[in-house]
Formats: structure tokens, C-alpha cells, sequence
């Protein structure tokens, strides 16, 4: 046999191709008996017709598409074992018409950009790094403004339903997804003041709290806050970022103020980054949009500085009648009753917490209950959104001092 140019030193016999699937015939009779039922035998033969080389070559998109009648079908692939150069087009064509296929899995491996960021930073390490204790803040705010860029414009309305724990009762305010931005916002203005940058509530603002700065800046705006917000609020946190890249080591203590209580910019920002996520699980919630929580070192780290305050919150509830007397005095920095927090899951860990005041060491020999709970609800419990009492925590010891030190968790809480 010869090559299609006819040239019988050019003669290349390819391996049989098998055809494409056949697609099912929808106006088949489904009804009718099948051929061994009435004696007919199995497959009819096509009649295959005699069709020249070029005729052969522009049906082979239709073959890859299962398009063709049965007897073309049967002459391209008689076709397809004589010509090489078809045999090639063939293939290719086919392997064209499956990535085509609707139920084919188009999305991107979720570990991908991890991968790619590791790969890259590994070759060239950022000029200026940023430092390990900003990266809770630098994640959480990616990952909130990454589901405010999937929203559509009539969910920025949404009515976002807010909790919080406040002098040992449940307070709700409902607000829109905007409104929660520009909440985010303004309290980020307290660390971008304390760094020397623009504050969004402008020059010259009294010392407030964060609800009295969120309510301020509320009723400064003259229209109903919209998605115009989040251009702001994002380019306010690269900048804190940056800025504290920037800045050096000395830059992590600080100090920022709250009106009523002080952080360290290094507890500040985690501070903020977990105010984030449990606001980016508020608005998730009202959208209906999945959102996990932190990764388990950020997790840790936000529990971590929950447990480092209970203490002052303890002894701030006792002063006002809210918590029990303390039982046992000690001197500064000695070891004092303690409560030992068992936190399971991601982010966990063993914490112990001084009962009697804040100078006092928690230790593990003067222990006189625990309390054991999941990492998330841990959080849950400080952000508010439960109350002591829905805290599903297993619990051993003295009840006083349980429900004093998980009271005192809820009360960390605010808008």
C-alpha cells in the first residue's frame, strides 16, 4: 500500500486507533426486542463506502466527535491503520475532544500557590521579611478580603447579626456586611495611629474604645456604608504590614491603647487578626459562604493570648462583684491556685490560669480544677457567641472557679 502522496517508499503501516465511544442514539426504539431475542445476529455490518484520501482527512474532527455515520466511521478507521500522517491527527484530535469533557475536574490542586510561594521564597528570600508575629494578621486579612472579592453588590447589604458578652448578658446589634468592614476598619485606625499613620476617623480624634471609634465612624459617613469601604480597609492593613516590616524588631512592644486597656503592637495585631476571622465568620455566615478557621500555629497563638489575659479579667470581675473573693494570696511571681485549660484540637495546648490575682504564677502542683474544651469554641466562648453556660466544656475541680474563669473568657468579648 502507499503513503496519500503515493509514494510507495513512503509507506508507514500505524497501529489500529480505536474509534471514539459511540454516543447512544436518543430516538432509538427501547421497546423493540433485542437481536438475540428474535434470532438476528448480533451487529449488522455497515456498508462502507469508498471514500478518497482527502475525503478520509476532513472527517476525522467529525470521527473525534463521534459524529460520524457508521459506515464512516468504520472507513476513516480502515484509514487510520494505512496512513501515518491521519493516524497522528487522529490522535490528536481525540485527545482534544476529552478535554472537552464536562465532568472533567478543571479545578487547581488547593496546596498549589503554598507550593509555588515556598518554591520561590526558598530561591530568593524576601529583602524584608514579614516578621513571624504579623503573619496571623497578614493571613486572616487576605482570607476576609478573598471572600468580600466573590460577593456579589446586593450582599454587601446583608444583615450581619453581631453578639457579644457584655456585664454578664448577651448584646446583639445587627448590621450589613459593609457596616462590619467599616467596624474592622476603624478599629484598625488604633494600631495605624499608635505607628504614626493616617487615622480613618481623621486627625485630631479623642481617645475612644472601639465601639465608641465603630460608632463614630458610622455616623460620620454621609450615605449607608456600601463596598466602597473595602478598598480602604485593605489598603490600610498593607500598609500597618508593611510598615512593621519596615520598622524593625523594636517595633513589636508598642504600646497600643484601647481607652480601657493596653496591648503591645505584637499582641495588638493578633489581637486584630482574630477579631478578622471571627468577623469574616459573621459575614461568611450571612452570605452562606464556607470558612474555616485559622491555621493551627495562628490558632494557637490567638488562644494563647486569651489565656494571658484571663488573669487581669478575673481580678477586673472580682473588683465589680462579678467573680468570687480570692482564696489564697500570694507573693509576685510565686505559684498561686490555678485553673488548668486543657484547649483540644488545632491550635490547642495546656494552659494554666492564676486564680487569686494576676501576679501570681499558674502551676500545674496548685491546680484545683480544669476545664477542657475544643480550640474553636474556645474562641467562640471569648468572642462572645456563646455564653459560659453554652460552653460545652468538660469539667473537673472547683465550680467556683470554673464558672469565675469562663465568665471571664466571655467578657474579653466586645463589638
Amino acid at each position: 500500500m502507499t503513503a496519500a502522496n503515493g509514494d510507495a517508499d513512503d509507506v508507514a503501516r500505524a497501529p489500529w486507533i480505536p474509534g471514539p465511544r459511540r454516543s447512544a442514539d436518543d430516538h432509538a426504539d427501547l421497546t423493540a426486542p433485542l437481536p438475540e431475542e428474535v434470532g438476528e445476529p448480533d451487529v449488522e455490518e455497515p456498508e462502507v463506502p469508498v471514500l478518497t484520501h482527502n475525503v478520509l482527512k476532513s472527517l476525522l474532527g467529525a470521527w473525534a466527535l463521534s459524529a460520524c455515520s457508521a459506515g464512516e466511521t468504520k472507513a476513516v478507521e480502515n484509514h487510520l491503520t494505512e496512513c501515518a500522517p491521519c493516524a497522528d491527527e487522529a490522535l490528536r484530535l481525540r485527545d482534544a475532544v476529552a478535554l472537552l469533557h464536562e465532568d472533567r475536574d478543571l479545578d487547581l490542586d488547593p496546596l498549589l500557590r503554598s507550593r509555588v510561594l515556598e518554591n520561590c521564597l526558598g530561591r530568593r528570600p524576601a529583602r524584608i521579611p514579614v516578621p513571624d508575629w504579623v503573619t496571623p494578621y497578614d493571613a486572616e486579612t487576605a482570607r476576609l478580603d478573598a471572600l468580600l472579592r466573590d460577593i456579589g453588590e446586593s450582599e454587601w447589604h446583608a444583615p450581619v447579626r453581631l453578639k457579644w458578652y457584655e456585664e454578664d448578658r448577651v448584646v446583639r446589634r445587627k448590621a450589613s456586611v459593609a457596616a462590619v468592614i467599616g467596624h474592622l476598619l476603624a478599629v484598625d485606625g488604633l494600631v495605624s495611629a499608635a505607628l504614626g499613620l493616617d487615622d480613618p476617623l481623621g486627625a485630631g480624634v479623642p481617645e475612644l474604645s472601639p465601639t465608641e471609634r465603630t460608632e463614630a465612624f458610622w455616623a460620620a459617613l454621609d450615605r449607608p456604608p456600601n463596598r466602597s469601604l473595602r478598598g480602604p480597609w485593605r489598603d490600610q492593613s498593607h500598609t500597618l504590614i508593611r510598615t512593621v516590616a519596615f520598622a524593625g524588631r523594636g517595633v513589636a512592644d508598642l504600646t497600643v491603647t484601647y481607652k480601657d486597656f493596653a496591648l503591645p503592637l505584637r499582641d495588638s495585631l493578633l489581637e486584630r487578626a482574630f477579631e478578622c476571622w471571627l468577623h469574616a465568620d459573621d459575614i461568611a455566615t450571612a452570605v452562606a459562604y464556607p470558612y474555616a478557621p485559622p491555621s493551627a500555629a495562628h490558632l494557637h497563638g490567638m488562644i494563647d493570648l486569651a489565656a494571658r489575659q484571663l488573669p487581669a479579667a478575673l481580678a477586673n470581675r472580682r473588683r465589680t462583684g462579678l467573680a468570687g473573693p480570692a482564696k489564697e494570696l500570694v507573693a509576685a511571681g510565686a505559684p498561686g491556685r490555678s485553673l488548668h485549660l486543657e484547649v483540644e484540637g488545632a491550635g490547642g495546648g495546656h494552659w494554666y490560669i492564676s486564680l487569686d490575682s494576676p501576679a501570681a504564677l499558674g502551676s500545674p502542683e496548685r491546680a484545683v480544677a480544669q476545664v477542657a474544651m475544643d480550640g474553636v469554641e474556645f474562641c467562640q466562648l471569648v468572642a462572645g457567641h456563646i455564653t459560659p453556660e453554652e460552653a460545652a466544656a468538660g469539667q473537673d475541680g472547683d465550680r467556683e472557679a470554673i464558672r469565675d474563669v469562663l465568665s471571664a473568657a466571655a467578657s474579653l468579648s466586645r463589638l
